[in-house]
């Protein structure tokens, strides 16, 4: 690889200027949501946008020496920034600061840092470093258990702090590994899985089993000359049947109290929209309630009034939805959907098969936060805590969002000095 002239000669602007719009757009909403009449400035550090501002300046420093660097140390320490990136996770049993429940954060003085948003860039590096290698096939069963092990260990440090929100994110990498080859057949079982669970909560296991039992009676009738589908089907029935048996134990051990709610309302087996469904009925509240252009910047009276919590937080789309309506909110999504198109096109363009692999890893992490932060707003998923990429307030979310996609961006930059 040459040495380049210039580091910001071949940056992908469309990437960066949809960056921008997102992060500009991101602080004008964290704004109106905690607006104040009586702040001085739009740089009071006292308010959340004073802070956000604070942390933009910074992502645009973290952004300025990302792209000075060279483009092979990311490769080159991929493994030890990831072995650092779990040993911050395991520092937090001991020395993690517990905030709203969960002991997730490192805090410096008024200054707290959440390693688990800068584990996603890590984990990225690590599995694209392996996947990229020679010898990695993930057609083969110890290639794949290496890629499981590198996705899963951050996400099992993460669910005791307890964060099973921000662990479920490493789920969807394993669109990167179908990508790489992995058979569809996994998608497809760990898809079945979950939608077995929610079955499981909602009808009778008795029935649920009898379903399953005629089902694959079935298909081996269909299939009784191939006898190595038999084994299958019989394998699949009683991995199926074990979970099902395993849900309730999970429901009642695992998940908290909270977590166990907030799935029982979306289920619709409970409501509570004075207790733990009051964010998300407030949050539809909001939305609704802005109709087709909104009520106008800083006139939402949901947001004015602090009737949804967290609201410049893990709620920051209710806020749009009030203020700009439906066309502020279309507005928003079509431009993460530009942004995830975009960086599918990028990725595809790759010479080095570590970029290709660590921008799949940038769009499923950012595709996974996108989708399911909009969807706890709307009442379509439960409330799990993960933030909107470049919109949510926090530092270590937009620092480790602004990491995790100029990375990738700097390898682009450097596909062209690839002999």
């Amino acid at each position: 690889m040459r040495p380049p002239k210039n580091v910001f000669a071949h940056m992908d602007w469309a990437l960066v200027l949809l960056f921008t719009l997102l992060v500009l757009m991101g602080w004008g909403n964290i704004y109106a949501a905690v607006y104040n009449e009586e702040a001085s400035s739009i740089f009071d550090i006292s308010q959340e946008y004073g802070r956000q501002m604070l942390w933009i300046g910074t992502a645009f420093v973290l952004v300025f020496l990302v792209m000075i660097a060279d483009s092979r140390l990311f490769e080159t320490l991929a493994y030890p920034i990831y072995i650092l990136s779990l040993l911050s996770l395991l520092g937090l049993f001991v020395f993690g600061k517990e905030i709203a429940g969960a002991r997730s954060w490192y805090a410096f003085g008024s200054f707290s840092l959440q390693p688990s948003e800068f584990a996603k860039f890590a984990t990225s590096l690590a599995l694209a470093k392996y996947a990229s290698l020679f010898t990695s096939d993930l057609r083969k069963w110890r290639h794949r258990w290496v890629a499981l092990v590198i996705i899963f260990l951050p996400a099992l440090l993460i669910v005791p702090q307890p964060d099973p929100g921000s662990a479920l994110v490493y789920t969807s990498l394993f669109l990167v590994l179908y990508r790489e080859g992995l058979s569809g057949n996994y998608i497809f079982f760990g898809l079945s899985l979950a939608v077995l669970f929610i079955l499981s909560l909602l009808i009778n296991k008795l029935y649920l089993l009898a379903s399953l039992a005629a089902l694959t009676a079935l298909l081996i009738a269909l299939t009784r000359k191939n006898r190595g589908m038999w084994l299958r089907f019989i394998g699949l029935l009683l991995v199926y049947s074990s979970f099902i048996l395993s849900v309730d134990y999970a429901f009642n051990h695992v998940l908290e109290d909270r977590h166990r709610n907030r799935i029982n309302i979306l289920l619709g087996k409970a409501h509570d929209p004075r207790g733990i469904g009051y964010n998300t009925e407030q949050s539809m509240i909001a939305i609704g309630s802005g109709g087709v252009s909104g009520k106008g910047y800083l006139q939402g009276t949901q947001t004015k009034y602090d009737f949804v919590p967290e609201q410049s937080t893990d709620f920051i789309f209710c806020t749009v939805g009030e203020e700009w309506g439906f066309v502020g909110s279309s507005l928003t999504i079509i431009l993460f959907v530009l942004l995830f198109f975009r960086l599918v096109y990028v990725a595809e363009r790759q010479k080095s098969a570590f970029a290709r692999v660590y921008g799949y890893c940038v769009v499923s992490i950012l595709f996974f936060h996108f989708a399911v932060n909009i969807a706890m707003t709307i009442g379509l998923a439960p409330v799990i805590g993960i933030p909107l990429p470049f919109f949510s307030y926090g530092g270590s979310s937009l620092w480790g969002f602004t990491l995790l996609l100029f990375i990738f961006i700097k390898l682009d930059s450097q596909r062209h000095n690839l002999l």
